[in-house]
């Protein structure tokens, strides 16, 4: 009886496990590019290119990659890519 209890508790506990994975990985689904996505490195090369070399922070929310830079000063400066594309967006 005792056993059963075990294989039962087990069961259960294997099975939320299971619907709580598919639940996160679904939350985070915009939080992660798209496999037709250009390469992050390409628009990381293409602001180092225009001087900007202490990239601190990269973020990906709906499609769009939002790169932080930090220039002489220690100003920061936030740049948008959309993710298909690799175009920079305001």
């Amino acid at each position: 009886m005792k056993r059963r209890a075990i294989i039962i508790a087990a069961t259960v506990a294997l099975t939320l496990g299971v619907a709580t994975s598919a639940a996160l990985a679904d939350w985070f689904r915009d939080e992660t590019p798209p496999d037709n996505a250009k390469p992050l490195s390409g628009m990381i090369r293409s602001l180092e290119d225009q001087g900007y070399k202490k990239v601190t922070e990269v973020s990906y929310d709906d499609g769009v990659y939002d790169i932080e830079v930090h220039q002489a000063g220690g100003k920061e400066t936030h740049f948008k890519f959309d993710a298909v594309s690799g175009q920079q967006v305001h």
